[in-house]
């Protein structure tokens, strides 16, 4: 079974930073995609940003510059620099493509959520 573990969140004041991290667990043997997504109460859950294999990345446009996200094998971590009230959100880890040794597929697994609250 695969699983993906969030830590990171917290408070921190405007202009802050927070470093969130997320780590697959599991017997894997590869994930084509992996990514940050928030979401906030009444809305969609929304893609923050993402990487691939080939460590291309996607960001959305309002983190663009301020956040960075990276990749080591399974883990993937999401730098978040400059922070604004806007950002406060629960923040949700994505794994898309996952073959396991045993070569079982998944084609997405999420995480739990780690809130992120961006307050003076």
């Amino acid at each position: 079974q695969v699983q993906l573990v969030e830590s990171g969140g917290g408070l921190v004041q405007p202009g802050g930073s927070l470093r969130l991290s997320c780590a697959a667990s599991g017997s894997i043997s590869s994930i084509a995609v992996m990514g940050w997504y928030r979401q906030a109460p009444g809305k969609q859950r929304e893609l923050v940003a993402t990487i691939n294999t080939g460590y291309g990345t996607n960001y959305k446009d309002s983190v663009r510059g301020r956040f960075t996200i990276s990749r080591d094998k399974n883990t993937v971590i999401l730098q978040m620099n400059f922070l604004k009230p806007e950002d406060t959100d629960v923040y949700f880890c994505k794994a898309v493509d996952i073959v396991t040794t045993g070569g079982l597929r998944y084609l997405e697994v999420w995480g739990q959520g780690t809130l992120v609250t961006v307050s003076s």
